[in-house]
């Protein structure tokens, strides 16, 4: 049963406006810079940020629609999205593992994902705590999301200072792997409705 005052809406689609925002741009420079530092866990990463958009435009056009009739779909989509992002990542981590690709190191990833490392758990929780307060779990659903994306970029930041730091070239396929595994955990979640923090 959604408690949807009028205030409350207008902030749940303003955390959802802040997360197009910040995942486009995110996005826009983790895929760069893991294409030109030939790093999967960048690259991943970024798509992620990807992910992440397509979910806050889901939980957006589930809050213009009417929400019971349409949380289960809107749910569901989040899942796919996860589920993607989680076999791109395994298979080309797979890859480089097998043909011991090795990967730049990428300052300006490692600076992104600091910074997201800061911007994720603080939007998380405010989506968490305004999807539990007008209960909704797609809200919910997608603060997981973004939770998910605080843990990729503790995952990323690990494995790129590793590989620049320490020259662990696996490092960053490996993290990759950790982002996959994560995926698919949380996109299960989505698809089967287990939104309970």
């Amino acid at each position: 049963m959604w408690v949807l005052t009028a205030r409350s809406r207008q902030r749940a689609i303003r955390l959802e406006l802040l997360t197009v925002g910040w995942n486009a741009v995110e996005g826009i420079i983790a895929v760069a810079a893991g294409v030109g530092a030939s790093s999967i866990a960048l690259i991943g990463f970024g798509l992620d940020s990807f992910v992440e958009v397509s979910a806050a435009l889901v939980v957006l056009w589930q809050f213009f629609g009417i929400p019971e009739a349409r949380e289960q779909r809107a749910l569901k989509l989040i899942g796919a999205c996860f589920f993607l992002l989680a076999a791109y990542v395994t298979a080309t981590s797979v890859h480089d593992l097998i043909s011991q690709a090795e990967p730049d190191a990428s300052t300006v990833g490692i600076v992104l994902t600091a910074v997201s490392l800061v911007v994720m758990p603080a939007l998380s929780r405010a989506k968490r705590l305004t999807g539990q307060a007008i209960g909704s779990r797609t809200l919910v659903a997608d603060s997981k999301q973004t939770r998910l994306c605080a843990y990729l970029s503790a995952t990323t930041l690990a494995g790129l200072t590793a590989n620049a730091s320490l020259g662990w070239r696996s490092a960053d396929p490996l993290a990759a792997l950790v982002i996959a595994a994560l995926a698919v955990m949380e996109g299960r979640e989505a698809w089967m409705g287990d939104t309970c923090c």
